[in-house]
């Protein structure tokens, strides 16, 4: 397995000399540990207010990357519809100087531990986590109800590259505030709208 951490990978995205990065050139970057950067860099820009339908793609992405995490594959597999979508480099670029000095700090603290995620179970179990997560992405309150939800991707997925169980563990209580969020979001529309109609 690579030694590179998630901040490497991000730097090195953020320094492509293409005005634009496709989702396959992000993959090809990720390599060997594509699954759990996959999460974190879909994650990412959801940890900042983001306009549709960047949270909807986004949770879209994941709901497919928890499937096959689910299903027990070794590697992501993407559509080539999907791979050929692209991203401005300046965007990447402006997430990375934002995340990574974050992620530095996180990378310093956190140690393999608590390896129960390590087993294919414990794999499966995260892929459940991931999956409920990227739905709630897809139905998330507009510009700060993904918020949460990003950030708590974000650290399963750098606790899967840093074999770090507890990191994991954090994500996934984050994880769980932003769901509840977004339910009272979602319950909130779905009464105004019974209301409106007097159903």
């Amino acid at each position: 397995m690579s030694s590179a951490r998630t901040s490497d990978v991000l730097t090195v995205l953020a320094a492509q000399e293409s005005d634009r990065l496709t989702v396959g050139d992000i993959v090809a970057v990720l390599r060997d540990r594509a699954f759990a950067l996959l999460i974190v860099i879909l994650g990412l820009p959801n940890c900042l207010p983001m306009p549709p339908p960047i949270p909807l793609v986004c949770g879209f992405l994941l709901l497919l990357v928890a499937c096959q995490i689910m299903a027990g594959m070794a590697s992501p597999w993407l559509p080539k519809m999907l791979l050929a979508r692209s991203v401005a480099r300046s965007d990447v670029e402006r997430a990375a100087k934002r995340a990574v000095p974050l992620l530095k700090r996180l990378e310093r603290w956190s140690r393999p531990r608590l390896s129960l995620f390590e087993t294919p179970l414990g794999m499966r179990t995260v892929g459940l986590i991931v999956l409920t997560l990227s739905l709630a992405l897809i139905v998330a309150a507009p510009f700060i109800g993904q918020i949460p939800l990003g950030i708590a991707i974000c650290l399963v997925g750098l606790g899967l590259v840093e074999r770090d169980g507890l990191l994991v563990m954090v994500g996934l209580g984050i994880g769980v505030l932003g769901v509840l969020l977004n339910a009272g979001f979602v319950y909130a529309v779905v009464s105004g709208i019974m209301s409106l109609f007097n159903l």
